[in-house]
This record gives C-alpha cells, sequence and structure tokens, in this order.
C-alpha cells in the first residue's frame, strides 16, 4: 500500500519529510481514514507515510489567559471524551467525540485528521466551528500560518493547506459563563454511524435574552454550513417556544440538501427543524449533558496507548520488531501491510479475525500498547517496538480470561466469528471498571458486531466476568 513508512520524533522530522515528498507523502496519526483510501486505491499516487503518533507533546490539552482550548495534533476523540475541561468548556465538541465510531477508533483518530478528512458529515467540524475554531498549519517552505476553520475548506472534502503543510495544532473559544452549546446527531443506528444530519448550536446570554447564536449544519451541504438567518431570527430574543420553533424552520430553509442511501433532501430538511429545535429546548433548559455514564469505558490502558518513543523508517525487507504476547519477535514482511494482515501472516496468530477490513465490526481487536484498537486500521509498521496482546495472549498457562471464562459458563458464543473482538473489549473493560455497569458494558462493545444477535448473553458475560461463583457454583 505504500512504499515508505517513517516513524518521527520530532516535528522537524515530520516538516522535512513533508518538504522531500509533497504529494507522495501523508502524515499518519490515527490512519483511521487514510488507510481505507490506500486500501482502496483513492490515493495511488502516496507511498510515504510519515507516522507522528510518537512525537512527544503533541496531545496537549491546554487553556490560555484569553479562554481559547488549544488541542494538539495528536489529541485523539477519547481525549476530548475524557477531559474535565473539555466537558466543562467545549460540551459541544466532547458530545461530538462521542458519536464518532467506538472505542477502539476513538483511541486513535484524532481531531486534527478529522478535519483534513473534510467529509461535509463530519462531527467534529460543527462544534468548532459554532465555537470559532483555527487551526495552525506549518511547513519549511511557508513556515507557520493560522487560517480561522470558517476559511478552511473549499468544496467538498477540499481545503486549503498546501502538500508540504501539516496541521500542528487547532485552538476555539471556550463556552463562558454565559453561553451554552449542544451537538445532536441523527445516525441510522446507535454507534459507528455516520450523520444523516447533525447540528450544533452555541448561544451567548444576557439573563434569558440571546445576545448571540450560531448554528452549524452537518451532512446538508458540500461543507459544514453555518444558518445566518436562524442565528439572526433568535438574537434580542428570549428562547420561548414560537421563537424557537420559528428559527427552527428557518434553519431547515437554509441548505438544499442531497439525496442519498442515508436520507432523501426532503427527510433531512425536517430533520433539521426538528435537531434544531431540540437543541435549542435543551439550551432553554439548561439540559444540555453528557449522553453518556461516566467514568466511560474508554479501552485505553493506563497510558492511553501511547508506547515508548521510538523512530524507524520501514521499506521493503526492514523487519519489524515487536513485542506480541509477551514474547519479543522480529518478522520481516510487515512494511506495507495493516496490523491485522501482520498478526496473521507473519506473525501466525489467526485468532484475531477479519471481518469487515475498514473498522465497522471489531472482529479485529487487540491491545497496541494498552489501548484496545481496531488492527485492519493500524499500520504494522506502527507495532516496531510497541506491545501488542491478541486474542491467543489473553490466557495464563493455568486458566482462561475471566471474559474468555465467563463466554463459555454463559453460552456467548454461537458461531464464533465476532468472538475473539468481543473477548478483547471485553477484557479491556474489566480491566477499567473491574464490577462494569450495564451502560459501561454496552459502551465497551459499541464497536463490535454480533451477526447471529448473541448479544444478550454476550453482555450477560461481560457484567458476570469478575463476580465470584454463588453457592459453590
Amino acid at each position: 500500500m505504500w512504499r515508505e513508512y517513517h516513524t518521527v520524533l520530532s516535528l522537524e522530522q515530520a516538516l522535512d519529510l513533508l518538504d522531500e515528498s509533497r504529494e507522495r507523502a501523508r502524515i499518519v496519526a490515527g490512519g483511521t481514514d487514510l488507510l481505507l483510501e490506500l486500501e482502496r486505491g483513492a490515493r495511488p499516487d502516496v507511498d510515504v507515510l510519515i507516522d507522528v503518533s510518537r512525537v512527544p507533546g503533541m496531545a496537549a490539552i491546554t487553556a490560555d489567559a484569553d479562554g481559547r482550548i488549544h488541542l494538539g495534533a495528536m489529541v485523539t476523540h477519547n481525549d476530548i471524551v475524557g477531559n474535565d475541561l473539555l466537558l466543562e468548556r467545549a460540551l459541544p465538541l466532547a458530545q461530538a467525540c462521542w458519536e464518532v465510531g467506538a472505542p477502539q477508533i476513538r483511541n486513535r483518530a484524532t481531531i486534527a485528521g478529522n478535519l483534513i478528512t473534510a467529509s461535509p458529515a463530519n462531527d467534529t467540524i460543527p462544534p468548532l466551528l459554532a465555537m470559532n475554531a483555527s487551526v495552525t498549519l506549518e511547513s519549511r517552505s511557508g513556515g507557520r500560518r493560522v487560517v480561522p476553520l470558517a476559511e478552511f475548506y473549499t468544496g467538498y472534502r477540499r481545503h486549503v493547506m498546501r502538500p508540504d503543510e501539516m496541521l500542528v495544532s487547532v485552538a476555539f473559544d471556550g463556552l463562558t459563563a454565559e453561553q451554552r452549546g449542544v451537538f445532536l446527531k441523527l445516525g441510522l443506528r446507535s454507534a459507528q454511524a455516520i450523520s444523516v444530519i447533525n447540528v450544533a448550536v452555541v448561544l451567548t446570554l444576557d439573563g434569558q435574552t440571546v445576545r448571540d447564536a450560531r448554528i452549524t449544519l452537518g451532512s446538508v451541504a458540500p461543507t459544514i454550513i453555518r444558518a445566518p438567518q436562524a442565528e439572526a431570527a433568535l438574537i434580542g430574543q428570549t428562547l420561548e417556544p414560537a421563537i424557537i420553533a420559528d428559527a427552527a424552520a428557518i434553519a431547515a430553509d437554509t441548505p438544499t440538501p442531497m439525496d442519498d442511501i442515508r436520507g432523501t433532501a426532503a427527510y433531512r430538511v425536517e430533520m433539521i427543524r426538528v435537531l434544531v429545535k431540540r437543541a435549542l429546548n435543551a439550551l432553554a433548559d439548561d439540559s444540555a449533558a453528557p449522553a453518556w455514564e461516566r467514568p466511560a469505558a474508554m479501552l485505553w490502558g493506563d497510558h492511553k496507548g501511547r508506547g515508548t518513543t521510538t523512530t524507524a523508517t520501514h521499506t521493503a525487507g526492514t523487519p519489524i520488531q515487536t513485542t506480541i504476547n509477551g514474547q519479543p519477535v522480529t518478522l520481516d514482511g510487515g512494511h506495507d501491510k495493516t496490523l491485522l494482515d501482520f498478526l496473521r501472516e507473519d506473525a501466525g496468530l489467526p485468532g484475531t479475525k477479519e471481518g469487515c477490513a475498514e473498522g465497522e465490526c471489531g472482529a479485529c481487536t487487540v491491545f497496541l500498547d494498552g489501548a484496545a484498537v481496531m488492527a485492519c486500521m493500524v499500520p504494522a509498521p506502527r507495532a516496531h517496538n510497541a506491545d501488542v496482546i491478541t486474542v491467543e495472549g489473553l490466557a495464563d498457562s493455568d486458566e482462561l480470561h475471566p471474559v474468555q471464562q465467563a463466554f463459555i459458563d454463559k453460552g456467548a458464543v454461537q458461531c464464533g466469528y465476532c468472538t475473539p473482538g468481543f473477548i478483547m473489549s471485553g477484557a479491556k473493560l474489566l480491566e477499567e471498571h473491574p464490577q462494569p455497569t450495564r451502560a459501561q458494558a454496552l459502551q465497551s462493545i459499541s464497536g463490535n458486531l454480533c451477526r447471529c444477535t448473541g448479544y444478550y448473553s454476550i453482555i450477560q458475560a461481560l457484567l458476570d466476568a469478575n463476580k465470584a461463583p454463588e453457592n459453590g457454583e
């Protein structure tokens, strides 16, 4: 899929490589979109990947004296969900990040990478646009420049970045005491769903009167858009039912949405009205809040999947030195593969299954530097000098892992194909939450699909895995 894979330890190294290879190169942070594009042949001219996931300090989340919040290029969606500052001062962004993929994807997918993908159905662009975000781009030839997010996109999946530029940080206005914000999404299922539409609303209030309003709409136009007429209809008004209804109707008249497999244009128009109305009602009642039980099932381990720093260049014939299930191994042949293919073909570990090869089913879930990830969406060279655990490594020599035993006891295995992924997710759940709630159990397997519809037994196995046997059983 690629010819060269560079793991760098500094921004300077990354910029030098970008300057050298330009159109042929892409930055890899999580790689959850890029790997799929490469697998599908959508980037035939790209043959150099530059992995910045081990650069120190790039996952920082800070707030400055002016109230701007800054996110480093390696801040992941789970970093946002798990950050108390952002839950308090950037709730719409946290709500959007929770809606992205599943824990295994949120552990690797970055905010910066999500913005660069430039999808009109993107979940994180609407709240960031509503909070006056900007991005900082850097290159060897042009130095550093700051671009408002409102000026970053030029059309469908297009933006202003030059081939030698890297997005190094994102900044936005944190919500003040006078502001309220919320993000709502309509998808075709409760997790792992692309938005049919999404809505972010941020209001600034003087008492009960709206002083400023920002309404952003996703998946209704070639880019994320605002609804300026609806915003204007709110300014100077109180959030009475009639005002809310009028503003929601005006917002629905703003775009001319597309028809596609996820929804007709007419349906999208009506759902804009519904979601904007719901969002404004939530802000009027001051009832916007995280929709997930906390502490959430993050599945990211003690170090959030950030292992030891190392640098390397992998080309044809360069071995990958890694630790798999506690055993150091050195293997050739994986320089241009996914971690899934590397484990199955080179390491000879077939327990990790390929169900979809695009991060939809969770059958390939493994632990990479302690975090649960989808192995089909990780480049194999990322495992160099890393620690990998597969389903074969869960049991010790004397007994099965409690989740494995619970699956047997509860009859949670049907055809068995999805079972390794469920067991890996469940094992990481129990590591974080030894006595999980039902909500946490559901969170942990939101990225795992069972086509035999065995969820009831699977959920019960996760809830019972660490419980002491009753009556000596």
